[in-house]
């Protein structure tokens, strides 16, 4: 066993089959290599391959992952993989099927594909600030979308109002607001087991910058990450 891997956490990737804004999104190839492979390069940095799961419903995908080396250990039930399926249900699927095979965890890292740009070192530094007593760390960048500045909400007349009233007169003067990014998520699994994600209130951030932050759910989306790819390729020549 390698001593510098983790071996109390199971990573989480979920990769349903069937992306409606991109198709075949999580395989298509981003600067010549499956978008899921970036995540899977990420989690191999933390953990062994033993403790990676790949949650999908896919045959592509679990071909695609499977010559990348990696043993996808379950095909996710068809029941968990329609647009209404929430994350804490595939979580609860992924656990029971390695608790079934007696392999406890204490926590989850949930990695989702769509965000090429989270690193290992990202996942190392979330990881320096976990503790047992919370339910969660999330990875956020600070939100342009702040509610005590451009957000706004009707009233019963239909005017607008601020959603969240402080009576600033600059942006800069309004208190910090923080996004999530869906980029990575540390879930103590004491807590998952006694209640959902939304349900939880022990949550420490670990902050992101925008470019890394980068999510890839839409057409545009994508073509943004390929020009961050050809950026990133060009820094290293």
């Amino acid at each position: 066993m390698c001593k510098d891997k983790i071996t109390d956490t199971l990573v989480v990737i979920p990769a349903r089959g069937g992306s409606k804004g991109v198709p075949g999104k999580n395989i298509k190839a981003l600067n010549g290599k499956p978008l899921i492979y970036y995540t899977i390069d990420a989690a191999r940095e933390i953990v062994r391959d033993a403790d990676i799961c790949v949650s999908t419903d896919d045959e592509t995908i679990i071909s695609v992952v499977e010559q990348y080396g990696l043993k996808v250990p379950f095909t996710r039930p068809l029941e968990l993989a329609n647009d209404t399926t929430g994350t804490y249900e595939v979580l609860l699927h992924a656990l029971r099927f390695y608790e079934s095979k007696g392999v406890f965890y204490k926590r989850i890292v949930l990695l989702q594909p769509t965000s090429p740009f989270r690193t290992r070192s990202h996942i190392k530094e979330a990881l320096k600030i976990w503790s047992s007593v919370l339910d969660m760390i999330v990875s956020v960048k600070e939100t342009k979308s702040n509610p005590y500045f451009v957000l706004f909400e009707e009233d019963t007349e239909f005017f607008l109002g601020p959603s969240k009233k402080g009576g600033f007169m600059r942006r800069q003067d309004c208190p910090k607001v923080w996004e999530y990014n869906g980029a990575m998520y540390i879930i103590n699994i004491s807590s998952l087991k006694s209640k959902p994600l939304n349900q939880f209130r022990r949550i420490k951030k670990f902050v992101m910058d925008e470019l890394c932050s980068h999510d890839i759910d839409t057409l545009l989306d994508w073509k943004v990450a390929e020009l961050i790819m050809d950026d990133l390729s060009d820094g290293l020549n």
